[in-house]
């Protein structure tokens, strides 16, 4: 059944403290569009008023037939008159956890964290992420961290922290067993934790579902409580709330777009039809956003041309199942989308809304046929979560300084009417002038638990402002704590933290080591590379506060570089030679390394060296700030308020000042001259040194066919054979004859010859192509409850027939004893090969690090990882590296494909994977500090060695000098 709704409303301060929600009509002076079946009656013919008790407790009062018993008023009506019970349901939690908390003598300072994660809904692998970088930044020192899973089902699990940084939650589901009841799960809560951070998106995590489930148990958790995540989290709730027309600026309104609402699987095609007519839309070529009325992250989102279009969008929703409810909305032609984020900063059950720097989301169509889109797509799942140039985010927006604290003011108010609480990110449009009307500001969604993944919105908007990652969370917890004050707070967290760099103050005395990152380059790794480059800083970053205390050893001074791709507006600090030496570093100060794409940072660092930029972002942090009121800290600022600026030298120089400094050059530059030796040279030619192999070791794995022949004795290697392009351009179908004769094989498998990562084929091609046979696996599944009626939550389905699966193997270690990681087996969802988002975006593919004993036995693992380590040798491999292969499942034996001597170093990488499966456990941040260690024992290696063949070269001179026998 859809329902016509054609009229909005806002809810303002009335003169007398109440809150009154004012309606307009856009067509017409009857509210018969409210009801399928004729008018209803109302205070007057324009508009519609709805009264409530107070601003925070709003209660709906529709004159409606009974008749209507089923509408989504009254669903609405009933999540809205539940919001005066919140203040009451908070002082409830708050006399429960006092019990809870009666008779506890085993409490120390440490506060205890359940952080929940998972969930039923399609963005549980973005929960898994957000959980992640949680986990990251908020356990150490006073705040102890447990992890829990929800899965599809709902059934409870708690987890080991290793866990966290699987790819999907499909990566473990069979590995862990699960409370034997919601119950159970609660009482364990209630006995271990201070507080829960629900870190679940979507579906149960922001409509109520996990927060109504822990008020039930007297739980104190962060967010916004279950009533108003109710009714914040529906599309066609918060549209309601949101919309004014211009006549009611002046009383603070909100502007959203026409709506039409679908419900119960059919769509009224009449009625729709009426819909596109009313708000001047052409049936056949009209563009309309269709998307599920409850849900998140733009899952679902869809952009439709025309009703027949949008009908089959519909129902294609409703056919995927999970959704009751669909909204049909107009497209906001010309406007501008923008996303801003809200932290409370209040106290107790005082909420005190401050809006961050917003966000403008520009989007390009240059590559929109790579994804199946059209060039009406908007910001959707995929461009949200996967490195794009379709995107670019511009924070803060083009818009005016006027304009921005516009939103930032409408969002605060927002936050403040809808009662949520500690946080939510608010996406909008804005719409230009025309003609003598203002710009008009409209708000689409709420998003009550926004993406927390490392280069998330969030943590670029909070950088701006001065906010590192673990201020952000610590005053997000802090606030959280308040509303509860038999939670003992620890001291780091416990009282208001000044504005000013507040990082506790290092002994002058004390021995600090500099490591500069090197991620991005101008190959078509460039984004992998920046969110491995990224990853690497930021683990190493915080490795000293949560372990230096422990070892006691050296400290680290981590600093991030990123290797322009090109010349920025042609820009170049020595125009006129094409050197290595003379390409582009910048040197990156925290917030401008939190972008999505390299492209986007280079962009970033130009505009933020402009004066007018400079002046604009400095004005807006400062009103931010003051609105902030001390309540977060913001380390990253200077003892003066300032923010550091980037700045730009050629290569050359950054190699200049990392000898100078002593550094090790930590190089995550994927491809190209990050693999291909020419770095690694230039480095040891200015005694540098540098993670991972060295410029030989580096050449040869970065030539398939050369890798190949390197290791044809005694070791098995798919067969190859190089081709020039022009050639197979000139004679291809004789070419491919001649190959498949070569190669011994009907299909084949063509790749560039130096790139990895599963990267696209170059959009300019390459010299030569290499071709291989493609060797047949056996496809391998995980099932969960909803592939199939019969299917088991991590069921694992796999034939065997041919017994080779294809696995990948971190080597780590020093040259000559490479020691073999866990191979890790990522599963392919579709195709036949794994796709860059299956090997590197967190949330998609699935690996199993180790094999299970279904897939392969122990022995052929450890034999599979004695022949990587031959393999590791003769390659001449240092520090860390990643070889590919397929291994047979019963024998061991492996057949090699290529060797990355600059592994994938993302968050949930299988790199990770394999670490965390040592014993005892490498966490990331331990990890990356072993690879940093492995690069500074070079230079004492070096020594080490030419003082014995010194020593020997002494001793065998005076007894023989005839005598070359050296180590």
């Amino acid at each position: 059944m859809a329902r016509l709704l054609q009229f909005s409303t806002t809810c303002v301060p009335s003169s007398d403290g109440d809150c009154r929600a004012i309606g307009r009509l856009r067509s017409g002076s009857y509210c018969h569009h409210l009801q399928s079946g004729g008018p209803i009656s109302c205070h007057s013919a324009r508009a519609c008023s709805f009264y409530g008790s107070t601003a925070s407790s709003l209660r709906w009062q529709l004159w409606t037939r009974t008749s209507e018993r089923s509408s989504p008023w009254n669903r609405i009506a009933t999540a809205m008159s539940s919001m005066k019970e919140l203040q009451l349901g908070v002082i409830t939690v708050q006399e429960k956890e006092e019990d809870r908390l009666k008779g506890d003598e085993n409490r120390s300072g440490t506060l205890r964290v359940a952080l929940v994660c998972g969930g039923p809904s399609e963005e549980r692998g973005i929960s898994l992420n957000s959980a992640r970088s949680v986990l990251d930044h908020l356990e150490g020192g006073d705040v102890s961290v447990s992890c829990y899973y929800m899965n599809q089902k709902l059934e409870p699990f708690g987890i080991p922290s290793a866990l966290m940084y699987s790819n999907t939650p499909e990566d473990f589901d069979f590995k862990i067993a699960s409370f034997k009841s919601q119950a159970e799960f609660l009482e364990h809560l209630q006995a271990t934790s201070d507080i829960v951070f629900p870190a679940l998106h979507g579906r149960f995590g922001e409509d109520g579902g996990i927060q109504a489930l822990l008020e039930s148990a007297g739980l104190p958790y962060i967010g916004t409580g279950a009533a108003a995540a109710q009714v914040a989290f529906d599309k066609l709730t918060a549209s309601l709330l949101q919309y004014d027309a211009a006549a009611e600026m002046a009383w603070h309104g909100f502007a959203t777009l026409p709506i039409f609402l679908v419900e119960n699987g059919k769509v009224d095609i009449n009625r729709l039809r009426g819909w596109f007519e009313d708000n001047n839309i052409n049936a056949n070529s009209g563009r309309v956003v269709v998307k599920p009325a409850r849900s998140g992250s733009s899952v679902g989102v869809s952009v439709a041309e025309g009703l027949d279009t949008a009908v089959q969008h519909a129902e294609a929703l409703f056919n995927k199942g999970g959704n009751d409810r669909v909204v049909i909305e107009m497209f906001a032609e010309g406007a501008l989308e923008f996303t801003a984020l809200v932290l409370d900063v209040g106290f107790g059950n005082e909420t005190r809304p401050v809006a961050l720097f917003p966000t403008e989301v520009e989007l390009s169509g240059l590559d929109y046929e790579s994804d199946g889109e059209n060039e009406t797509a908007i910001f959707n799942y995929r461009r949200k979560y996967l490195p794009t140039r379709q995107v670019s985010y511009h924070t803060p927006p083009r818009f005016s300084e006027e304009t921005i604290n516009k939103i930032r003011n409408r969002a605060a108010d927002l936050f403040r009417i809808l009662n949520l609480r500690d946080i939510a990110r608010v996406d909008g449009w804005l719409l230009p002038q025309v003609g003598g009307q203002s710009e008009t500001i409209i708000f689409s969604d709420i998003n009550l638990m926004s993406g927390m993944e490392q280069t998330s919105i969030l943590f670029m908007q909070a950088s701006l402002v001065g906010l590192a990652h673990v201020d952000i969370l610590r005053t997000l917890l802090r606030r959280a704590c308040t509303r509860y004050p038999t939670i003992p707070l620890p001291m780091s967290i416990g009282s208001s933290m000044s504005l000013s760099n507040s990082f506790a103050k290092v002994d002058p005395c004390t021995s600090k080591q500099k490591v500069f990152v090197l991620f991005g380059g101008d190959s078509s790794e460039r984004q992998v590379s920046l969110i491995s480059g990224t990853n690497v800083w930021l683990n190493l970053r915080a490795w000293n506060d949560f372990h230096n205390k422990v070892y006691r050893i050296v400290q680290l001074d981590v600093s991030p570089f990123l290797l322009a791709p090109a010349e920025p507006n042609g820009i170049k600090p020595k125009m006129g030679t094409d050197r290595v030496e003379d390409k582009t570093v910048w040197a990156l100060p925290y917030a401008a390394v939190l972008r999505h794409t390299v492209e986007e940072v280079v962009e970033g660092c130009v505009e933020n060296l402009k004066s007018q930029a400079i002046a604009k972002v400095t004005s807006l942090r400062d009103r931010i700030l003051s609105d902030l009121q001390g309540s977060a800290k913001a380390s990253l600022l200077s003892n003066e308020g300032h923010m550091e600026l980037p700045s730009m030298i050629t290569l050359e120089k950054f190699i200049e000042e990392a000898k100078q400094n002593d550094a090790v050059v930590f190089i995550a530059v994927h491809g190209s001259i990050g693999e291909n030796g020419t770095l690694q040279e230039l480095l040891a030619a200015s005694g540098v040194r540098h993670t991972g192999s060295a410029a030989e070791a580096s050449r040869l794995c970065m030539d398939k066919a050369a890798t190949g022949a390197a290791i044809s004795h005694g070791i098995y290697t798919a067969a190859k054979a190089l081709r020039k392009v022009h050639e197979i351009l000139q004679k291809e179908d004789q070419v491919w004859m001649e190959l498949k004769e070569e190669l011994k094989a009907n299909d084949l498998c063509v790749k560039p010859v130096g790139d990895g990562c599963s990267t696209e084929m170059p959009g300019v091609p390459p010299e030569r192509l290499l071709f291989e046979p493609f060797i047949e696996t056996d496809h391998i599944a995980v099932l969960s409850s909803t592939t199939g009626e019969d299917s088991k939550d991590g069921e694992l389905i796999w034939e065997g027939k041919s017994r080779w699966i294809e696995v990948t193997v971190g080597v780590l270690g020093v040259q000559g004893v490479m020691h073999a990681l866990n191979p890790s087996i990522t599963v392919k969802e579709t195709g036949s090969i794994l796709t860059l988002e299956e090997k590197f975006q967190g949330g998609t593919g699935i690996n199993l690090t180790p094999p299970p004993p279904s897939l392969a036995t122990e022995e052929a693992i450890a034999g599979c990882k004695k022949r990587i380590e031959i393999v590791a040798r003769t390659l001449g491999l240092d520090g860390f590296a990643r070889i590919d292969a397929f291994m047979h499942a019963d024998t061991g034996e492996v057949i090699i494909i290529e060797a990355n001597t600059v592994p994938g170093m993302t968050p949930s990488t299988v790199l990770i994977h394999q670490a965390l499966a040592e014993t005892p456990a490498m966490y990331p941040k331990t990890f990356f500090r072993k690879v940093v260690d492995l690069a500074l024992q070079k230079k004492n290696r070096k020594l080490i060695m030419e003082d014995k063949i010194q020593s020997r070269c002494n001793q065998d001179f005076e007894i023989n000098p005839m005598s070359a026998d050296v180590e």
